[in-house]
């Protein structure tokens, strides 16, 4: 009896000392969160204060860090709490944040004294959107304390050489397309495909990638994608057939497609205010960058037919393919040097990732302060806010699924988040944004690029239209006994008559014959560009290790003719034909005219206004874009080119920097992906209807082109101004 008598006394003392020990926890948690609140509520208003310019003697205390209004004993009892004497906390050193998980006692957590499960999404919505409020001016002061230097300038080349890629990638298929054409013998009915393919890819990645960009983050977005565009570009220069050749460059485009909105989302969220307009324009300038290195890559490898290999006549690898690999060069390694950056920090934050974000913040101020030479300035941030994070129920398999179930689950539920993050980028407030900037993006797309991109088949039709003054004709003529071992160029011949005559080791360039007779003849070694026998007659003649394809004898009748070593595929020569030069240098000078607008553009982005510089660029664009019309010679439309190019530029770098600062963070990448894949529909649209008229009259689309300028600019001029507010 007495036995249970003690068992039972020890018992109720154990649980006397619990509840004693829950109490004193309870209190514990309650004064901390009182002080917690405390200097939060200060830091916040001191903040503020210093953001509007006003002075606070007390903002920072003599070692650097800020000023708490906590009072001493609070401070050193619970900051300290758990550390010996000799465990020393130096200043600026990070202590981590409170724990926000609830305890076993359902005691809210430090800072979070409400439950978040009895309150509704409204609810939910507008304390984080206070939240975020308040992170776009805490944030905007720890980016000026971390300064702008090394770390800002390496992530502006490395984000650069991705941003050359894009520039690359636009300007290839222009510049291998005649090549491509005569190598893999694409029809006519088919050579527009190629042109259209990548820019249908760059639409949708565009969409993809950025939406991409505000889930999973800025930089892993970048890699994937910039990783994707290098894998199928390199594998596109080996490929023999068109079709797939069409695939690999679908995929290229997908890829790069995601470079231009992640790469400016990314870099808009490292830099402080008044570096935003200016830094951002110098980043534009590789995209200039990619152009000329493009145009300078074609023009000195492609016209170089000897630099090629075959394994037999099925494998060819021509010089435009070379040219091919090293247009994957820039985004290769783009690829590399991301692996050794952070990811964005803002992002971070904004998904609640306070740690990570607060490291790689601390990793650009002391880069930064490495390189000023003051290594000893600590960074004293201590607490950022983060907005709170709201739970979304998303559908997921149990451990019992298979694995392409989770995969497929997961690829749906990214891809719906992507939906829904769109949408709200039609939500108040930023719903007239992007329905003012959709229309300043499609316009300023229209008309750059209908303009632009097929721009050589202006000089090569104004080429062909001289050509043809110099075509030599030839009417009932009657050749016999004759050996043939010189050029034929630029020739016609009708209704003629070739008895016993030898085509051997020869090319024909240029040259028709229609309704003529070939009787007795042979042909060897002969190379044919551009070249056809419409409703001729062949009779008793041999063709040995000729090019002449079938499409070639449209309506030719052939009676006791024979065929030995026809060569297969199409070939290319740039023997004597500058045109191809001459078109690689077109475009390296419209390229190299943008220099000057983008120095413009960047010394003033800050000085005279985002919007003042879009409006003005695309309605001075329009008005040059206007006087093209007049041009009558090629020297004449390339001068008018480069002006119109020079000019357009800026509208680019402004629209670049408005885009990047008018969406929230959480929606940033979304939304400029959006208006760059509605940018890549308006220049395919642009090109299908330049194209189409170009051969008809230049007037219509230059008239076009410059009208839809105009009227972009002037909606561009009704956008809110962005230089003075802290990026959302």
């Amino acid at each position: 009896m007495d036995g249970a008598y003690k068992m039972e006394d020890r018992t109720s003392l154990v649980k006397g000392a619990q509840d004693i020990a829950k109490e004193v926890k309870r209190q514990t948690v309650k004064k901390v969160n009182k002080t917690v609140d405390k200097a939060q509520d200060g830091y916040t208003q001191r903040s503020y204060n210093r953001f509007q310019g006003e002075e606070d003697a007390e903002y920072y205390t003599e070692g650097g860090n800020y000023d708490g209004e906590a009072n001493e004993d609070e401070g050193s009892s619970e900051a300290t709490e758990g550390h010996d004497e000799d465990d020393e906390i130096y200043e600026g050193e990070y202590q981590g944040i409170p724990n926000t998980e609830q305890n076993k006692d359902g005691v809210a957590a430090l800072g979070h004294p409400n439950r978040d499960d009895y309150k509704d999404r409204n609810e939910l919505e507008t304390e984080r959107k206070a939240d975020e409020e308040e992170l776009a001016q805490q944030y905007e002061l720890i980016i000026q304390e971390c300064g702008h230097g090394r770390f800002q300038w390496a992530l502006f080349f490395v984000l650069g050489m991705a941003l050359m890629a894009d520039g690359v990638e636009v300007f290839v298929v222009g510049f291998v397309l005649p090549s491509a054409e005569t190598d893999i013998c694409i029809p006519n009915s088919g050579s527009g495909w190629l042109g259209s393919i990548v820019y249908l890819g760059m639409m949708v990645g565009a969409f993809f990638w950025g939406g991409l960009a505000d889930k999973v983050g800025r930089r892993q977005s970048l890699l994937i994608c910039m990783s994707v565009n290098g894998f199928f570009a390199f594998l596109s220069s080996f490929v023999q057939g068109y079709g797939f050749f069409l695939f690999c460059r679908l995929l290229s485009g997908f890829g790069i497609g995601g470079a231009v909105p992640v790469v400016f989302s990314y870099f808009s969220e490292v830099l402080a205010r008044e570096k935003r307009g200016e830094h951002l324009s110098w980043l534009c300038m590789f995209w200039m960058i990619g152009g000329i290195y493009a145009s300078a890559m074609a023009w000195a490898i492609i016209p170089h037919y000897g630099w090629s290999f075959s394994m037999g006549s099925a494998y060819q690898f021509h010089s435009w393919r070379v040219f091919v690999v090293m247009c994957a060069l820039p985004c290769v390694s783009a690829v590399v040097a991301l692996t050794f950056m952070p990811e964005s920090p803002r992002f971070l934050l904004e998904v609640g990732k306070h740690d990570e974000a607060w490291m790689i913040l601390k990793q650009i101020h002391d880069t930064n302060m490495r390189a000023r030479g003051q290594p000893e300035k600590v960074f004293t941030v201590n607490r950022i806010k983060t907005p709170k994070q709201i739970d979304e129920l998303i559908e997921i398999e149990n451990d019992t699924g298979t694995w392409y179930k989770r995969c497929y689950v997961r690829v749906r539920t990214e891809l719906n988040g992507i939906w829904l993050t769109f949408m709200r980028c039609f939500n108040y407030p930023v719903k007239d944004n992007t329905t003012k900037l959709a229309t300043v993006w499609f316009t300023l797309s229209f008309g750059y690029y209908g303009l632009s991109v097929w721009f050589p088949d202006v000089i090569k039709h104004l080429q062909a239209e001289e050509y043809a003054t110099r075509r030599k004709t030839f009417e009932f003529e009657r050749v016999t006994d004759i050996n043939f071992n010189f050029t034929l160029e630029n020739q016609v011949y009708s209704n003629g008559i070739f008895i016993n005559d030898r085509f051997t080791m020869m090319k024909f360039k240029s040259v028709t014959f229609e309704d003529t007779l070939f009787k007795n003849c042979y042909f060897e070694d002969v190379t044919t560009l551009s070249t056809y026998f419409r409703n001729c007659t062949f009779m008793d003649t041999k063709f040995f290790n000729t090019d002449l394809e079938p499409y070639k004898y449209s309506g030719s009748r052939f009676i006791n003719c024979t065929f030995e070593h026809n060569k297969t595929g199409c070939q290319i020569s740039f023997d004597d034909d500058y045109s191809a030069y001459w078109i690689y240098f077109v475009n390296f000078l419209g390229t190299l005219a943008v220099l000057p607008g983008n120095i413009v553009s960047a010394l003033l982005m800050d000085r005279i206004g985002r919007l003042t510089m879009l409006g003005g660029s695309m309605i001075l664009s329009g008005i040059s874009c206007f006087f093209l019309w007049f041009g009558t010679s090629e020297s004449m439309m390339i001068g008018m080119l480069c002006l119109y190019n020079g000019l357009t530029i800026s509208a680019w770098n402004s629209l670049d920097v408005i885009t990047v600062e008018l969406y929230p963070t959480d929606r940033r990448a979304t939304g400029f992906g959006f208006l760059n894949a509605l940018c890549k529909a308006a220049a395919v649209l642009g090109n299908l209807i330049f194209g189409s008229l170009v051969v008809i009259t230049k007037a219509i689309p230059i008239l076009l082109a410059s009208t839809v300028l105009v009227c972009g600019g002037l909606v561009g001029l009704r956008l809110p101004d962005t230089r003075t507010q802290v990026l959302m």
